[in-house]
């Protein structure tokens, strides 16, 4: 701890900032040597027009951008669903890591904030992989999973979401998933909240929102039917592969 009177290092002010590193210093390290070097010329223009929006903090970070692209190129996926789009960082990183013909189901009840990042994904030459849908994800999950044909279907699932619909989500996602799948539950750390005291002062949101994700957590600790990794990734993701 400082002591009296040093002066305190700012705050690190980077869009979609949500690294749990106490060291901002470090974290800019880690985007400046391996992630801003490598970061495709789309996915940085978007992140910039993404940084003017008022929302911009909801944003998928840049590091976890790159590890989602990593990630599925590691697993060779092809087929995918991302539930919670905003303006499409994540969704841009998963269609340029997919192949020609990969296809993405994204699903989000805000078409405007989509469009937003629309024509640098289609100067990307990538847009024709997306399938849009505007709405609730719940409903359609529900008509989805009632078609035996499409029951483990998906290679690979992102949420990045309603956090109080989580397990809603996994509820039905594990069936969709196909064994040896993926699924990437996103803000599993929630801001670090998890850890804080009863008293805390914590933003109205961040203490809304932390007792689903701990709830989340607890459940998918002790789900038999998948293997899971949690990582201090961006705001905390926890990694499920279906193993029945």
């Amino acid at each position: 701890m400082a002591a009296t009177g040093d002066a305190q290092p700012a705050k690190h002010q980077e869009v979609g900032h949500k690294s749990l590193l106490q060291s901002d210093a470090l974290y800019q390290y880690i985007l400046e040597t391996s992630v801003y070097p490598r970061e495709p010329e789309p996915m940085r223009e978007l992140r910039e027009v993404t940084a003017k929006h008022p929302w911009n903090l909801m944003t998928t970070s840049a590091d976890e951008g790159q590890f989602l692209n990593l990630l599925l190129k590691l697993i060779n996926a092809k087929n995918t669903m991302e539930i919670g789009v905003y303006t499409g960082y994540s969704l841009l990183s998963t269609a340029l890591a997919l192949p020609e013909d990969g296809k993405i189901l994204a699903l989000d009840i805000n078409r405007e904030n989509y469009e937003i990042g629309l024509p640098i994904i289609e100067k990307a030459g990538v847009a024709h992989k997306i399938d849009f849908r505007e709405g609730p994800a719940l409903p359609l999950l529900d008509e989805m999973v009632n078609d035996v044909k499409l029951h483990g279907s998906f290679d690979f699932i992102f949420v990045d979401a309603d956090k109080d619909n989580y397990l809603n989500y996994h509820k039905r996602l594990i069936d969709l998933i196909k064994i040896g799948g993926v699924i990437g539950y996103d803000n599993t750390l929630w801001n670090g909240s998890l850890v804080a005291p009863p008293d805390a002062p914590l933003r109205k949101y961040v203490r809304y929102y932390r007792d689903f994700v701990l709830e989340l957590n607890k459940a998918l600790a002790v789900d038999p039917r998948v293997e899971i990794c949690q990582l201090p990734v961006g705001d905390g993701i926890t990694l499920c592969r279906r193993i029945s």
